[in-house]
C-alpha cells in the first residue's frame, strides 16, 4: 500500500466539515492558501470568501473538528486503502483540470500515469445480452491495446466493462458511489478484489458511507474526469451514464455512444447523445479515429506543467517507449519504417497468422504509433 499525503488528517477534517463541497473547499484554498489556514480562520474571515457567507461560514467552524481524521486513518491503513489530497503528486492531473475536482480521494490499488490513457465506458444497470457483449468487448480490445478503462463497477454494462479490461490482462478503474469499506453492489466483491490489484478501486467519500443515491450524480463526474473520452453502451433517457456524458462535455472530453435497437427503451440515451453530436461508434476503429484525433491536444491539456519545457508539451501522449508492446507488437512495429508496407508483406516478413497481424495492427493504431494508409498500407507515425 502506497503512502497516505502528509497532512492528510487536516485535509480529512475541512472536506468533511458541514457546508464544504469540492468547490468551496477549491474556493477556500485559493483564498487562504493553506488548509491549515483555512481550519484556522474566524467565521468572520471565512465569510469573505466570496460565494460562502456567514450561515456557511458559521457552519464550517460548528463542524471542522467533527470528523475523526485519525479513526479513519486507521481504518483505512486495515483496509490497505491509501488517501491522497488535491496537491499530491500522485493524484491524476486529468481529474486535477475538471471544473470541481475532489479534495481527497481514496484509493484501493495503485494508480500510474499510464492511466492518463483512459476511456470510460458506462451504460445501463439492466442491460441486454447485446449491450453486456458490447461493453465487454471494447473494454477487452481498449485495455488490450494499453488504455485504461474506468467505470462505476455497477451491474450491467458497467461490470462487463470491467471484466472485459481485466480479461485482456489490462488495467481498469472503478470508481464507487459508496466508501471503499463498502463494496456495491455486494455481489461485486470478486470483481473488487481483482479490480484493485490490476488497477484502482477510487472514491471521494468516507470509508464507511453507504451507496446512496445521492452519491452517484458526483461520482459520475470523476469517472468522466478520469478520462479523455467517455463511451455510452445502452441507457434509458434519464440515466446515471448520460449523467457521465454530460460530466464529460463540460469538462471538454470526447463523448461516444454504441448504437442499439430503435425499439428499445435502452437505446434512447446512446441515440438521443448521437443526435447532440456526440460519435457514433460501431467497431473499434471507429474509437482509433476519435482518440488519434484527440491525443495531441490531450497530451497538451493533461501534461502541460511550469517545470516542463515546450518540447515536452508537445510530445504525444502515446509515446511507444511508455507503452507496453507484446512480442508480437514489437515485431509487426520494427518492420514498419519511413516507407509504407502492405498488410501481406507484414505478413510474410514477420510469418505470423494473418489473423494475428490483423488484430496486433488495430492494437498498434489504438497505441498511435502507427497509422493505416489507403489501399491497407501502414507506416509508423
Amino acid at each position: 500500500m502506497e503512502e497516505n499525503t502528509k497532512d492528510i488528517r487536516n485535509w480529512l477534517k475541512l472536506v468533511r466539515s458541514q457546508g464544504v463541497g469540492a468547490r468551496i473547499f477549491i474556493r477556500l484554498l485559493k483564498h487562504f492558501g493553506s488548509v491549515d489556514a483555512i481550519l484556522g480562520a474566524s467565521a468572520y474571515a471565512l465569510a469573505k470568501v466570496n460565494g460562502i457567507g456567514s450561515v456557511t461560514a458559521e457552519q464550517i467552524c460548528r463542524s471542522r473538528d467533527s470528523f475523526d481524521a485519525d479513526k479513519e486513518i486507521e481504518l483505512a491503513e486495515r483496509l490497505g486503502v491509501w488517501i491522497i489530497n488535491f496537491e499530491d503528486e500522485r493524484y491524476p492531473a486529468a481529474l486535477k483540470k475538471i471544473y470541481d475536482p475532489p479534495p481527497v480521494l481514496y484509493i484501493k490499488g495503485t494508480v500510474v500515469k499510464s492511466d492518463s490513457l483512459a476511456v470510460a465506458i458506462v451504460g445501463s444497470r439492466r442491460c441486454s445480452h447485446y449491450g453486456s457483449e458490447q461493453a465487454s468487448r471494447f473494454a477487452h480490445l481498449l485495455a488490450g491495446a494499453g488504455f485504461t478503462i474506468v467505470s462505476g463497477m455497477a451491474r450491467g454494462i458497467d461490470s462487463a466493462a470491467h471484466s472485459g479490461a481485466l480479461s485482456a490482462g489490462g488495467r481498469t478503474i472503478a470508481v464507487q458511489g459508496c466508501g471503499l469499506a463498502k463494496i456495491f453492489p455486494p455481489e461485486n466483491k470478486q470483481l473488487f478484489e481483482k479490480i484493485s490489484q490490476s488497477g484502482a478501486c477510487i472514491s471521494e467519500l468516507p470509508l464507511e458511507y453507504e451507496p446512496l443515491a445521492e452519491n452517484f450524480p458526483s461520482r459520475n463526474r470523476i469517472i468522466a474526469g478520469l478520462c479523455l473520452a467517455t463511451i455510452v453502451i445502452e441507457a434509458m433517457g434519464r440515466s446515471g451514464a448520460l449523467i457521465t456524458a454530460k460530466a464529460a462535455l463540460e469538462n471538454s472530453r470526447e463523448v461516444m455512444a454504441v448504437p442499439g435497437r430503435v425499439d428499445s427503451p435502452l437505446s434512447r440515451g446512446p441515440h438521443s447523445l448521437i443526435k447532440q453530436g456526440a460519435k457514433l461508434v460501431e467497431s473499434v476503429e471507429d474509437v482509433i479515429e476519435t482518440l488519434e484525433f484527440l491525443q495531441k491536444d490531450f497530451a497538451e491539456f493533461v501534461s502541460q506543467s511550469a517545470e516542463q519545457s515546450v518540447k515536452n508539451a508537445q510530445m504525444p501522449l502515446f509515446n511507444v517507449s511508455q507503452l507496453n508492446l507484446t512480442e508480437i507488437e514489437k515485431k509487426i512495429f520494427d518492420c514498419l519504417d519511413g516507407e509504407p508496407v502492405h498488410i501481406e508483406e507484414i505478413i510474410s516478413i514477420t510469418g505470423l497468422a494473418a489473423g494475428k497481424v490483423n488484430a496486433s495492427v488495430v492494437s498498434l493504431r489504438l497505441k498511435g504509433i502507427v497509422k493505416q494508409l489507403p489501399g491497407n498500407f501502414f507506416t509508423r507515425k
